[in-house]
């Protein structure tokens, strides 16, 4: 994960290991965010512009805050999931997942609720079911989409906010990475954002806060 400060606020873009030297973070400190949303790295730029918007416009300000117990990592991503899952509008009966996350899964299937998984590097969910590396062609499957943050540096976002802009089908982010970007994108084919700022739930066993954002709300 890349984290930069802008000010008081933290801006965060998760990287494939070995995809950001540590060059690369020493060069990006003390430079301006107008300097760094220029950088050839997509990871910089995400990170700079999450921190920059996050600056302007704080989550606590304008979104409902929702605060996690404490316990272990996956005591609090099943808590944090509960509330992820809470932003789907009723009577969704089907739901493209974009970036699997089992505690995720694990509240679908609790309220009843199908999915396809997908994640670009494929594999097995916990119960064994396939996951998917094409979100495009398992589109037309599902009656809603959950996609993590993390598709922000790919073209997947794009193809999941024009599909939701054509069809009016629910968009549900669940982001970490760019928690402060994309809830600028509600109304405009994002239904509901659940942003998560640095420090994330997973980073020690205390109490933590994430923030939901829904078309409604904002």
């Amino acid at each position: 994960m890349l984290s930069l400060r802008v000010g008081d606020a933290v801006g965060s873009c998760a990287v494939e290991p070995g995809e950001v030297g540590e060059d690369v973070v020493l060069d990006c400190v003390g430079e301006p965010v107008r300097k760094l949303l220029r950088h050839p790295l997509p990871a910089v730029r995400i990170a700079a512009l999450d921190a920059h918007l996050q600056h302007l416009r704080p989550h606590h300000e304008h979104a409902e805050a929702v605060h996690l117990e404490r316990g272990d990592s996956l005591r609090k991503s099943l808590h944090r999931s509960e509330h992820v899952v809470g932003l789907l509008p009723p009577g969704v009966r089907r739901v493209l997942v974009v970036g699997v996350v089992n505690s995720l899964l694990q509240r679908l299937r609790e309220r009843g609720i199908s999915y396809v998984a997908c994640d670009r590097k494929g594999g097995r969910t916990e119960w064994d079911e396939p996951v998917i590396t094409d979100a495009e062609g398992a589109l037309a499957d599902c009656e809603a989409v959950m996609a993590s943050g993390m598709v922000l540096g790919s073209a997947t976002f794009q193809t999941l906010l024009d599909h939701a802009r054509r069809t009016g089908g629910p968009l549900v982010f669940f982001a970490q990475t760019g928690s402060g970007i994309l809830p600028h994108f509600l109304g405009d084919g994002v239904t509901a954002v659940s942003a998560e700022p640095y420090p994330f739930f997973w980073l020690d066993g205390g109490p933590s806060v994430l923030y939901r954002y829904s078309e409604v709300a904002s």
